[in-house]
């Protein structure tokens, strides 16, 4: 209901709103979230780390993709054209004989390949029970 001032014979509404009883439900408030902010445990999120492994690897097999998305295989400074499809049995016939996990497989592609060959690759090593198959990447200097 708006206020009415009268002054002499005529009554006059005053069209204002009245911001006491606003300041009083902000200071409330206020005072609720300045007792409740120090109670209220920041949720923490456990993040993967990375760091070394306990042993480097014996033999490191190189998987290379080449501009023109074809692969080669460079092992103890040899270099040979594959398939897709010959590339697991390169692999795995390259770690017959040793440990598991000693030999690693490094994929290194070039910047103009598309993801979706890389993936196929790194799948096809998986499905052929290949294991530490890794990405190399170049540090932006």
């Amino acid at each position: 209901m708006p206020a009415t001032v009268s002054r002499g014979r005529g009554r006059r509404t005053i069209n204002e709103i009245n911001m006491v009883p606003f300041i009083d439900v902000m200071l409330v408030l206020l005072i609720i979230f300045m007792v409740t902010a120090p109670l209220i445990a920041p949720s923490m999120i456990d993040l993967p780390t990375v760091g070394r492994g306990a042993k480097p690897p014996d033999q490191v097999i190189q998987v290379m993709i080449t501009k023109d998305e074809s692969l080669d295989l460079k092992l103890q400074n040899k270099t040979q054209r594959l398939t897709l499809e010959a590339i697991a049995a390169a692999v795995t016939q390259a770690q017959a004989g040793q440990q598991p996990g000693a030999s690693a497989v490094v994929i290194s592609a070039d910047r103009n390949v598309k993801y979706d060959t890389v993936v196929k690759v790194m799948d096809r090593l998986q499905r052929a029970g290949v294991q530490r198959v890794g990405l190399s990447v170049q540090v932006a200097k």
